[in-house]
């Protein structure tokens, strides 16, 4: 009988501590989820959204393009304006800790060859805090 209940609690505790994590990837993934949905639909205000105020973009590690959520929108309003086909499909995710790392295929126009692309977002408080863009190494 004392096994049963020891490993009943093991089990209870187990699947706690799996709910929590799962409930933890939800929040941390919901402005990741958010601004790809707004992207796809060029959303510019739900996109800009997702973002903290003091967004830092960077093209790869190290090397900051631009800051703020107000520079974002402007460079992401014009080109969700200019690219009417754009189209980002997630083909792989993995989240650590605050980090999600998305490997996407982006569509900028039909009929072209997607191109591949790799974003790193650590999420704080809710909002996308900063992103990494990792261009793909040509051979």
């Amino acid at each position: 009988m004392r096994i049963f209940v020891l490993s009943a609690i093991l089990v209870l505790l187990t699947m706690t501590a799996y709910s929590q994590q799962h409930l933890d990837n939800e929040a941390l993934l919901a402005p990741v989820k958010q601004q790809l949905e707004a992207y796809n639909n060029r959303d510019i205000e739900k996109f800009a959204s997702a973002f903290s105020e003091d967004v830092k973009v960077y093209r790869q590690p190290g090397v900051l393009t631009y800051q703020g959520r107000d520079e974002l929108k402007k460079r992401y309003g014009a080109m969700f304006a200019a690219t009417p086909d754009l189209h980002c499909e997630i083909v792989n995710r993995i989240v650590a800790g605050e980090v999600v790392i998305d490997q996407e295929k982006v569509q900028r126009t039909k009929g072209q060859p997607r191109t591949d692309a790799i974003a790193v977002y650590r999420v704080k408080n809710g909002l996308i805090v900063e992103v990494t863009f990792i261009p793909p190494v040509s051979n």
